[in-house]
């Protein structure tokens, strides 16, 4: 299936607003990666993560205030946090650090950055290092690769970023860290998609998280729709499915509710 071709299930899902509202929600990872949040700002995170509708997946926070984050919530609500983020550096130290902070914390998952200089410029060994020992450091956790699409452009090097990220043992391909001009695409959810789907090792394990610039449930319809294109049905829940993303809950909201204007088809999605 190419980039530019329909997917099947789009219609139906961004025709039934509410059903895909209800699968966002299900499956968001409501996050807060601001340079200057604090535990007031993660508190009403977490407030939020429990709303009226039924709760997320996860929220998602810097290291420093996951454990923080982990108390406030119950326990069917997994805290995710970041690892080599955002600038994905070519410094095994300080990921590991970041991983050892991570499973210290409580928390369940996390979302590492992949080096992708090191891939642009052709060195393979190091992508597979870092990974491998964040992997080997957080092995009890889920862990969600971020390839940084949007930087890497080229579709050999996200195939070749997605395919080491496979092979070092990621749960999740993830899009996007959000801090760059260029985040989720349908482009690159369909590489990502397709690599796990082509991937004998990955099709019935692997997940996969679109992250930053989703908006809108109907933003959210186009990933979800290619979700289950690729990986089926059963894939559409928070253990193969998530969507990273903050501003996405006041429109889910309203969808729910009933409230508030329609959510508008996204500009450009196909």
């Amino acid at each position: 299936m190419q980039a530019n071709t329909p997917h099947p299930s789009f219609d139906r899902w961004s025709q039934n607003p509410q059903a895909t509202a209800r699968v966002a929600l299900a499956c968001l990872d409501l996050t807060s990666l601001n340079d200057a949040d604090t535990e007031a700002d993660i508190a009403r995170l977490c407030e939020r993560a429990q709303g009226p509708f039924g709760p997320v997946a996860a929220v998602c926070v810097w290291p420093r205030l996951a454990a923080f984050a982990r108390r406030q919530l119950p326990a069917t609500i997994a805290v995710a946090a970041v690892a080599n983020f955002p600038d994905g550096s070519s410094d095994v130290a300080r990921a590991i650090n970041d991983a050892h902070a991570i499973v210290q914390s409580g928390a369940q998952e996390v979302d590492l950055v992949l080096p992708y200089r090191l891939l642009q410029a052709g060195n393979t060994a190091g992508v597979s290092q870092l990974l491998s020992a964040v992997r080997k450091a957080s092995e009890a956790l889920r862990l969600k690769v971020i390839l940084e699409t949007g930087e890497l452009q080229s579709e050999a090097l996200i195939a070749q970023a997605a395919q080491l990220a496979l092979d070092a043992g990621a749960d999740f391909l993830k899009t996007s860290t959000g801090k760059t001009p260029v985040s989720a695409t349908p482009a690159a959810a369909h590489l990502l998609l397709g690599a796990i789907a082509g991937n004998p090792h990955a099709a019935g394990r692997v997940g996969f998280k679109p992250s930053g610039g989703i908006r809108t449930v109907a933003d959210a319809a186009v990933y979800i729709a290619l979700c289950e294109d690729y990986l089926g049905a059963n894939a559409l829940t928070p253990s193969r499915f998530r969507i990273g993303a903050s501003s996405v809950l006041t429109d889910i909201e309203a969808v729910l509710g009933q409230t508030g204007r329609a959510s508008s088809s996204p500009d450009g999605a196909y």
